[in-house]
């Protein structure tokens, strides 16, 4: 019973007086609370961007020493970290062991509800167990909530084994957010259907996941500029993407640019080393080699 009140008391699963007239709602009426509401998020996420922007440097300096980021989470939290994680490899190129998800009830629980394991201290140590965190890892626990057993224990695992842990929860003062190294703790307020925190607090998560992977990337040079420089040319969209890509840093026109793409083995960073150091291709090659496929490092020399 005191869990009951714990959880009762909690921002995210108090009523929106807003909204008590929810089911009653036009579709326009409705749609126009939710949008109303949703603008809450970009100005709760405002007020803690120096902690976000502290774990992104945690991140990124963990990962260029060879570290890994793994999310862990539950629910719909666990989903939004495997969303998360499983982008950064097609968008950035990065290596796809660099980012990592851990959710309750394994990919099985990205289909379907598997609510239960969320309760389970032992099942979180043993998910995150099974990664083998370390002194150069960084876990990230998302919890709307910030009291989720499953991820709350899996943090704690992860410290104990030398990992630096960030917290991500939706309500101040926070387990979650006490027992983290880091505390990045958003209130957006009550959701429109009590409760529902996909919604909200969902949203919130998703661009708090948004910030950390793309800061980090942009930090390690996965991107030049502002694009991404690191695509796999995989099918039509992204070689069309390549070309421009390489046609805007360059300044060369499409046919150059495919020549250029064709030599590099369509490899989009080779390419762009070549044309902007002015180089061939074992040099450009080395260059990358030597900047950890760190474009602008690479062009600098």
């Amino acid at each position: 019973m005191q869990q009951l009140t714990q959880l009762k008391e909690l921002t995210t699963e108090r009523r929106n007086r807003a909204s008590e007239h929810l089911d009653s709602m036009t579709a326009l009426a409705m749609v126009a609370l939710m949008n109303r509401e949703d603008a809450i998020v970009p100005r709760a996420i405002k007020k803690v961007l120096p902690n976000i922007a502290e774990a992104v440097d945690v991140i990124a300096a963990s990962l260029a020493k060879g570290g890994r980021l793994i999310y862990v989470g539950t629910g719909t939290s666990g989903r939004i970290g495997a969303l998360d994680a499983t982008e950064v490899h097609p968008t950035f190129g990065a290596p796809t062991e660099m980012v990592q998800f851990v959710v309750a009830g394994g990919e099985a629980a990205l289909t379907r509800a598997v609510e239960a394991s969320e309760d389970s201290s032992e099942l979180g140590l043993a998910d995150i167990a099974a990664r083998k965190p370390g002194k150069r890892d960084v876990i990230v626990g998302l919890a709307a909530s910030g009291r989720t057993p499953y991820t709350i224990s899996a943090l704690e695992y992860a410290a104990r084994k030398g990992a630096t842990t960030i917290g991500i929860a939706c309500n101040r003062g926070s387990e979650l957010g006490h027992i983290a190294h880091h505390s990045i703790e958003v209130d957006v307020g009550p959701e429109v259907l009590t409760g529902s925190s996909r919604l909200k607090a969902g949203t919130a998560q998703k661009l708090i996941c948004n910030m950390l992977t793309t800061g980090a990337m942009a930090r390690l040079g996965y991107v030049y500029s502002n694009l991404m420089v690191n695509l796999h040319l995989k099918n039509e969209k992204l070689l069309e993407r390549g070309i421009a890509i390489v046609e805007t840093l360059a300044h060369v026109d499409r046919a150059t640019a495919v020549t250029t793409l064709e030599k590099a083995g369509m490899s989009l960073p080779l390419a762009l080393v070549m044309l902007l150091a002015k180089t061939g291709k074992q040099d450009a090659q080395q260059r990358l080699r030597k900047s950890k496929g760190n474009v602008r490092k690479a062009i600098e020399g």
